[in-house]
């Protein structure tokens, strides 16, 4: 088994080298990588804090995504999932830890040089312009990945979406829900980006809906772009993740393979399940 279990019992960060095992604490070991996941780290975060204010909501958390590799982010509500996404893009003012994007250190970037660094971001609430149209909202945003890629054309997005292409007229506060989450997602790939986020990928959408977005975040895997998931189905996180990571109270407290994190018997305890 290659998850860690990383006890939780202090409130000072845990050292990452931790791990619980059968007779206290030891060293964990090197854990196992798929013959055909990367192993060249895009984002290396370690020691995240970060505050609202004087509420302090991440202690000491750590995340790290290699090139083509799906991670799945896990966690009961309100437990700091939506929060280190922010931090690790720049959009949380009040931050402390390191940050390496792409080998360069973002620990104080703005979310605009995040950006160009080859990160896409579909936040919750999916972000659409109401004003402009399913085109307009899609094209104002298309431009070529950093290494000149140009892979995912308007075609390909049409190819993907299809019920976008009825709508190309219409302006997205026309737009049901679903519709706007499939425009979010579909402006986000026409940026051609390294990797890809995606904050509540499926809240509050019709089942069959939700099938088509996760139809699409399958597609996304196999093109090799990198991709973060937050989404309460935790089932469908882990079956289309490579890479697990459990928080509770701005802490990780679990992380490894998605199979590992599945079959853990300490998931239902930080889910709730």
């Amino acid at each position: 088994m290659s998850f860690e279990l990383i006890p939780n019992h202090s409130p000072e960060p845990v050292h990452p080298e931790l791990v619980e095992g059968g007779a206290g604490l030891r060293q964990a070991q090197p854990e196992r990588t798929r013959s055909n996941e990367p192993t060249d780290l895009i984002v290396d975060a370690q020691g995240i804090h970060a505050w609202y204010g004087s509420s302090h909501v991440l202690h000491g958390a750590a995340m790290q995504i290699a090139r083509g590799q799906t991670v799945g982010l896990l966690g009961r509500n309100g437990m700091g999932k939506s929060t280190l996404i922010r931090t690790l893009l720049g959009h949380v003012a009040q931050r402390d830890g390191h940050i390496t994007l792409f080998g360069k250190d973002a620990s104080r970037f703005k979310p605009h040089q995040v950006a160009r660094l080859g990160v896409a971001y579909v936040p919750e609430g999916r972000g659409v312009f109401p004003n402009l149209t399913v085109r307009e909202n899609l094209v104002m945003a298309a431009r070529r990945g950093v290494d000149g890629r140009n892979d995912w054309s308007f075609e390909r997005v049409m190819a993907t979406f299809p019920r976008l292409k009825e709508r190309l007229t219409n302006l997205g506060a026309q737009l049901s829900g679903g519709e706007q989450q499939m425009l979010s997602i579909g402006r986000a790939l026409m940026t051609h980006p390294e990797l890809i986020v995606l904050d509540e990928a499926t809240e509050g959408l019709a089942p069959l809906i939700v099938a088509d977005i996760w139809r699409v975040i399958g597609e996304i895997r196999k093109s090799g772009i990198a991709t973060l998931i937050v989404d309460r189905d935790y089932r469908r996180v882990l079956a289309h993740a490579d890479h697990a990571v459990v928080l509770q109270k701005g802490q990780v407290v679990l992380q490894g393979t998605a199979d590992d994190v599945a079959g853990s018997p300490a998931l239902s305890n930080y889910l709730g399940v």
